[in-house]
């Protein structure tokens, strides 16, 4: 039987056009669906992702918790995010180092730089002393029993056992928000506000042993290099104070034969593995005499502490020790960050080198000295021992003078006021009555001035930039007999040129 093979039906063109339509619509619709689960299934992995790594951090640390990334920021906001950016006077607290013997003369030195109210800290003696709180002073406590720790140093003093547990000491007391420990000797001189400055560059949460070495190259060799000296001050990181109060008292019987507190300290750093970090404003202060050279030619550093008050010379030569100090400490009211920081200009007409320290003293020479010269400290003072040389000091140093006719002349800082409209400090500074050789040169003696000006605008923030000396300039005064200076930032392209 014949099979009919039928034809096809013929496709109307308009039914033809309405299927492709309606088959690229439908193509279009499914793309455009599965597009939106591709993105929506993405942004859920990436929520999943930060769940799960949320639920990581909590797992591995209770108290962290994860953030994102900060945004974009200024270099002044970058530092304020730096660990220890945000360190106060409140989060320090001082172990000072006392002597009850001693308490009624160097209790006027803790005076001057303590801040009631403010800083927070313990004098630790070794029997009670009587205080008012008229005066102003820190809390006195009494240092623990140290009569079962062996002592065999024949020049040393037992004293030095229970002050190296001064830090030790002071953590037990438990103070809340505490980030450091600085130690000092009760003549010992704090610019609290330089601590904090300095401070604020570390991270308090690290191990971090702070301080600065003696001016005495014998005296680091003697002791070591790599210990901070406890009459210029040293800070201890909490976490590091913690590890320190756990093993100190072992590890001092390890040690009888050590002179000090501060070599017991950092023996028992060594022990720890700490290294000590120095910062040039520590001042242990190993020399005799007059500090006119050091602190006219301080480091490009802020000054953070002075010691040995009773045996150098009173800063201020026409004041006692105790005054000389609430002096200089009077500029620190105005710009404690600039204090003692040394600026280098030139009178070309007069043919004079100027030094600026600001806060302290002002020396005119005649003849131009460069400023790589002046930089480098007078030798105005002696050394620690008795015929050391030039050699045995831990910094360059050179000759008062070349010459006879180059003496300086000196003039003090003798008051300072703030001018609040213009925000400017104005420090007078008067001649110290010095003999001076007669000098023939044809130059201007600097004996015509009788009191120098120096104007400048505080700068706290001075330390939070790259190190660098002001710039000073000569202005016109309108008094004969005056000199006028500012002292400044430098601008770009300014320096102190010759």
């Amino acid at each position: 039987m014949r099979r009919l093979i039928q034809r096809p039906a013929s496709v109307c063109p308009n039914n033809l056009k309405s299927s492709i339509t309606f088959l690229l619509t439908t193509m279009l619709l499914v793309y455009v669906l599965y597009s939106f689960k591709i993105i929506f299934n993405k942004d859920q992995s990436v929520n999943v992702d930060i769940s799960s790594k949320q639920s990581l951090d909590t797992s591995t640390n209770n108290n962290s918790s994860f953030a994102p990334p900060p945004p974009s920021c200024t270099n002044d906001e970058r530092f304020d995010r730096l660990p220890g950016a945000d360190t106060t006077i409140k989060h320090i607290v001082f172990g000072i180092a006392g002597s009850a013997d001693l308490w009624d003369d160097r209790k006027e030195y803790i005076k001057q730089w303590w801040k009631p109210g403010e800083t927070r800290g313990v004098v630790w003696l070794e029997s009670n002393v009587t205080t008012s709180e008229k005066e102003g002073l820190p809390e006195t406590r009494i240092s623990g029993n140290t009569s079962d720790f062996a002592y065999t140093n024949p020049e040393g003093r037992r004293a030095a056992l229970r002050l190296s547990r001064v830090v030790s000491e002071t953590f037990r007391i438990g103070m809340n928000g505490v980030r450091w420990f600085v130690m000092g000797d009760d003549d010992t001189v704090f610019i609290v506000e330089n601590v904090v400055r300095v401070l604020s560059k570390y991270d308090h949460n690290q191990f971090y042993y702070i301080g600065g070495i003696s001016e005495s190259h014998i005296q680091n060799i003697h002791f070591s290099y790599a210990m901070a000296f406890g009459g210029g001050g040293f800070a201890i990181s909490y976490p590091l104070a913690k590890e320190l109060e756990k093993i100190q008292d072992k590890c001092i019987q390890r040690y009888p034969g050590l002179y000090g507190s501060d070599d017991r300290i950092q023996a028992c750093m060594a022990e720890l593995g700490v290294p000590l970090t120095r910062e040039l404003g520590f001042h242990q202060f190993d020399i005799y005499g007059n500090l006119l050279g050091l602190l006219g030619s301080h480091p490009v550093a802020p000054l953070v502490t002075l010691h040995h008050l009773d045996v150098i010379d009173p800063i201020f030569p026409y004041m006692g020790r105790v005054d000389s100090i609430r002096n200089l400490l009077e500029s620190a009211r105005y710009d404690s960050a600039s204090l003692i920081q040394q600026s280098v200009c030139y009178d070309q007409r007069r043919f004079w080198s100027i030094s600026v320290s600001w806060g302290y003293a002002v020396q005119i020479t005649r003849g131009i000295i460069s400023p790589r010269e002046l930089e480098r400290p007078a030798r105005t003072f002696l050394n620690w021992y008795k015929g050391a040389d030039l050699t045995a000091y831990t910094f360059n140093s050179r000759n008062p003078i070349r010459k006879p006719c180059q003496k300086p002349y000196v003039f003090y800082m003798s008051t300072t006021r703030y001018d609040r409209y213009a925000n400017q400090v104005m420090g007078i500074y008067q001649p110290y009555n010095e003999s001076h050789p007669v000098c023939h040169w044809k130059t201007t003696s600097p004996e015509t001035i009788d009191s120098v000006v120096v104007l400048k605008t505080p700068d706290k923030n001075r330390w939070k930039k790259s190190p660098r000396r002001d710039c000073c300039r000569i202005i016109p005064a309108r008094r004969r007999g005056s000199l006028k200076i500012w002292v400044k930032n430098c601008d770009e392209g300014e320096y102190s040129g010759l």
